[in-house]
């Protein structure tokens, strides 16, 4: 069959934070992809375009860029479309996305930590769409760094993933990404390879081992659609990699939907991706990477066809989804008044925002669009819906990207997705490895132990640090994060992975305090702080409004306690003879989206608005709150 020789299609896959756009960036600049002047003014991390991912420091959304390789020879210049894809198993859907649109792709596993979940997680999807693999050992200037072990490690992560030969024969790159530097000689531990000063080993490598695009020159046109984008003048953009045929400008094309339905449809515009920007094209090829516009409504996994010989591809099919949470509207007291709820500010802050049911679901079904993991079910509530996704991280970036866009909504606890096998429950279970110094194994041990984690391997490399790995189910990492980096000091790393399902494991007690809950409305006082302190740790400030049922703190002990936050210091012309002795209020513990959703209790929810997020009872009344207890209690 012809192939083209001008391009490669390449994605980079690893474990969260072992180096993927960096080295990705380090490949524009060194493809010339900037001119000189440029250079000073780029930012780190070019590919983490969502403020998001800028700030959590992950890569949430796979993207592609294209960078021009002029080879050493002489020869004509190569595309090599590079796909940046998230480490992160959550955003799984994104990694299978972006291994529809390539011919190979590079394992990027870091010098010191070695193979870890997600590395198992996205190489498993590689080798089983039979894609060549080049392993890249980035970070080898890492103190720590141990190439060795890690190079073994992984081998063995190949044998046991099933890899067959022509899979394991693969080749190795030495990198560090951070400097621009890559070679095909192994530095020393620690070392940046001193026989290179570019990443030219790196690129010649892909030219080698990434098989250039196949074709049949007689095909129909085929397209698949693999992404989605919007543009303010374009409106929705499709991101396609042409499978055979030529996709023109201006052409009519067969639009195969998802239901099997067949719409003619024009292009209206095409566009190919220079660096970081994407520039009018007149047509696109087999093998290339292309974004067109002119189809409001078509979708991820759909394909565009010759009209007169319309051929489907396969739809792209991503994992089931094991964390579920219920999203409604929100339905507190202060619903559309801002962070405080007082003043003119607030007034002024409140008028573009979003709390009616109809809004929700709207933008709700926006993200079912682009976010092929996710699924939203109706939940027999005008007002409510239930959505289901990868995991816990997923959803919470869902109910972020929501709140900055000025929605307000009520969370429900996260809960798993259990699935019925011959009559029994079975619930999703997880792969945790854990990397904690030596002193804080028993503490961790102890947690898992709660979580009815089963250990399956433990190692010691003798730097005073253990790697354990368990097998818990993902009911029990629910709120284990927070737990987990105050048990070891901050200093433990834990990942997790999918691991299957597995028969339900019985009841679950992971959080044993209850909470302080405000028995009225009113603002908090540094008066009634000083007094409940004593009783558990706070969550709310001086000043801060709050409503009946609303979550102000953490119970030292394990039962709910009703409190009055509000309660004002009475003035009286008797002196005191404690008048002069000062009180110090403990500072609150201020807590994130992520760690409010793990906080919850089944009775609780998160209450998400664009200037705070408040825990608070599902139930509001004590009364009825109490009854419910009774009840159930009573049977």
């Amino acid at each position: 069959m012809p192939t083209r020789h001008d391009i490669r299609n390449v994605a980079i896959v690893a474990h969260v934070d072992h180096g993927k756009t960096t080295i990705v960036d380090a490949m524009l600049k060194q493809a010339g992809a900037f001119a000189a002047h440029q250079l000073d003014s780029v930012d780190d991390r070019m590919m983490d375009s969502n403020d998001l991912e800028r700030e959590k420091g992950i890569t949430i959304l796979a993207k592609n860029t294209a960078v021009k390789y002029h080879p050493k020879d002489g020869g004509d210049p190569i595309t090599i479309n590079i796909i940046d894809t998230p480490g992160h198993a959550d955003f799984g859907g994104e990694v299978e996305r972006g291994l529809s649109m390539v011919d190979a792709v590079v394992l990027l596993v870091d010098a010191s930590e070695g193979p870890l979940p997600q590395t198992r997680f996205v190489l498993r999807k590689a080798l089983q769409q039979r894609l060549p693999v080049i392993l890249c050992i980035n970070k080898t200037d890492r103190p720590d760094s141990r190439i060795d072990e890690v190079v073994n490690e992984t081998y063995d992560l190949f044998l046991d993933l099933d890899a067959d030969e022509d899979q394991i024969e693969f080749p190795i790159v030495y990198a560090c990404g951070r400097d621009g530097v890559a070679s095909l000689t192994k530095p020393e531990d620690g070392t940046v390879p001193q026989d290179s000063d570019s990443l030219e080993p790196f690129f010649s490598t892909l030219l080698q081992h990434v098989p250039a695009p196949e074709y049949d020159e007689d095909a129909p046109l085929q397209a698949h659609v693999t992404n989605l984008d919007a543009d303010n003048f374009l409106g929705r953009i499709a991101l396609l990699r042409v499978e055979q045929g030529e996709l023109k400008k201006g052409q009519t094309v067969a639009w195969i939907k998802r239901d099997g339905s067949i719409a003619n449809v024009r292009i209206t515009e095409l566009m190919m991706t220079e660096a970081l920007t994407r520039k009018p094209a007149e047509k696109a090829g087999p093998g290339d990477i292309c974004a067109v516009a002119g189809i409001p409504d078509i979708m991820i996994g759909e394909t565009l066809a010759d009209p007169e010989k319309p051929v489907a591809l396969p739809l792209i099919t991503v994992d089931e989804p094991a964390i579920s949470m219920t999203i409604g509207t929100n339905t507190s007291p202060l619903v559309g008044r801002g962070g405080t709820g007082k003043g003119a500010d607030a007034k002024a802050a409140v008028k573009d925002r979003k709390v009616t049911a109809r809004q929700v679901k709207d933008r709700l079904d926006r993200e079912l669009i682009g976010n092929v993991s996710l699924r939203v079910l109706e939940t027999g509530r005008p007002d409510a819906w239930e959505v289901q996704g990868r995991g816990e991280l997923a959803l919470a970036i869902l109910v972020e990207t929501m709140r900055r866009e000025g929605y307000e909504m009520t969370v429900g606890k996260p809960q798993v997705v259990t699935k019925e096998v011959d009559g029994k429950t079975y619930e999703p279970v997880e792969r945790m490895t854990i990397d904690v110094p030596e002193e804080h194994m028993g503490a961790v041990t102890q947690l898992m132990g709660i979580r009815k984690g089963r250990m399956d391997n433990m190692s010691n490399h003798g730097s005073g640090w253990v790697r354990m790995e368990f097998v818990v189910p993902s009911r029990g990492l629910i709120g284990f994060r927070t737990e987990f980096l105050t048990n070891t000091r901050g200093t433990g790393i834990a990942h997790s992975i999918h691991e299957g399902h597995e028969p339900w494991f019985g009841t679950l007690q992971t959080r044993n305090n209850g909470s302080l809950v405000a028995d009225r409305s009113g603002t908090v006082t540094a008066f009634a702080m000083t007094n409940l302190q004593e009783r558990g740790v706070l969550f709310v400030e001086p000043g801060t409004e709050v409503y009946e049922g609303m979550i102000v703190g953490e119970n030292s002990r394990s039962d709910d306690m009703d409190v009055n936050i509000t309660k004002e210091k009475k003035l009286t012309n008797m002196r005191s003879s404690t008048a002069d002795v000062t009180e110090s209020i403990v500072p609150p513990r201020k807590l994130s989206l992520e760690q409010s959703l793990e906080f919850c209790r089944d009775d609780e929810c998160v209450e998400v608005t664009p200037e705070a997020v408040r825990i608070r009872k599902v139930n509001l009344d004590a009364r009825e709150r109490a009854r419910a207890a009774s009840r159930a209690k009573h049977g």
